[in-house]
């Protein structure tokens, strides 16, 4: 038996959109690989407090699936996108709806892959968990007991007057992060993925997903360079604060 992985991704997402990033992440760690279970309409009430509380009951259920058959007892969290917030929140022995599902006691590392840790707009869909996070679970809050890894893609820099993409790319990081002439995956702002007090990692050349010009987190030729960094403690931690 060895450690499983868990993976839970990003908003509308659905597990098919993860099946690739399971199989290569299982072949490369050597470790089986879960995905939680999450549709759209999972999604769809992550506006609200009681939204969150859905998702991370789904986010409970496979912990505890695969954490049974650790030979740890304990998990490696993979989360993509604004599955990150939820992971964070996940890890509290505090209630959260009535609720304390203590992921610190089965969740040893939790890694991010662009997950927007920092808004500066409460006007996105559940724009208000992030604000809400840093004040009551700033950065690695659970650390040492869990590590962190955060990472976030450089694709792309925002231009108003720029082409199509950079324009595009602008609009987006203005929304999420206040600022659109900066860097990214060409949806979430580097400075926004990279979670303040963790091992940072910023990839070149990496997009958000597919269809945002270059090769995302989840595909075969990405997954060794945040992979093997996140296994690696002696990776350096930088402080983008």
């Amino acid at each position: 038996m060895m450690q499983p992985i868990v993976i839970i991704g990003g908003i509308l997402s659905f597990p098919a959109v993860y099946w690739g990033m399971r199989d290569a992440l299982a072949q490369i760690a050597g470790r089986p690989v879960w995905i939680v279970e999450t549709h759209g309409y999972d999604w769809m009430s992550s506006a609200v407090p009681s939204g969150w509380a859905h998702l991370l009951r789904k986010l409970d259920h496979t912990v505890h699936q695969a954490e049974s058959e650790s030979a740890t007892g304990k998990v490696t969290l993979v989360a993509h996108s604004a599955g990150g917030l939820v992971a964070r929140l996940y890890l509290s022995p505090e209630p959260f709806r009535g609720h304390a599902y203590r992921g610190l006691d089965y969740v040893d590392h939790l890694i991010t892959l662009s997950s927007p840790h920092y808004y500066q707009r409460r006007t996105i869909h559940g724009g208000w968990l992030p604000g809400w996070l840093e004040k009551r679970y700033p950065g690695p809050y659970f650390a040492p007991q869990v590590r962190y890894t955060s990472v976030a893609g450089k694709l792309i820099r925002g231009n108003p007057h720029g082409s199509l993409r950079e324009i595009h790319a602008y609009a987006l990081y203005k929304e999420l992060g206040g600022d659109g002439d900066v860097w990214g995956d060409g949806l979430v702002p580097v400075a926004s993925a990279l979670l303040c007090g963790s091992q940072q990692l910023i990839l070149d050349g990496v997009s958000h997903y597919t269809g945002f010009g270059g090769p995302w987190f989840g595909e075969a030729e990405v997954i060794p360079q945040w992979w093997n960094a996140c296994m690696s403690r002696t990776s350096q931690i930088h402080l983008h604060c």
